[in-house]
């Protein structure tokens, strides 16, 4: 039995290690870059746009 584990899950959890560490570099862009590249295309886009521009909005009422 193989365990299989998703890009998105992978890259989370790798971008949390790393910003943990505080390793900051080529690598550390990369991993960013492709944890919202596979993050964009899950059921997870559409509440995070919804997040966003619920922060953005909210922001000129401070």
């Amino acid at each position: 039995m193989g365990l299989t584990i998703s890009l998105v899950a992978f890259f989370g959890i790798a971008l949390a290690v790393m910003l943990r560490f505080k390793v900051v570099g080529y690598g550390g862009a990369f991993i960013a870059m492709m944890f919202g590249f596979y993050l964009a295309s899950t059921g997870a886009a559409d509440t995070v746009n919804n997040l966003m521009s619920a922060l953005i909005n909210a922001v000129p009422d401070l």
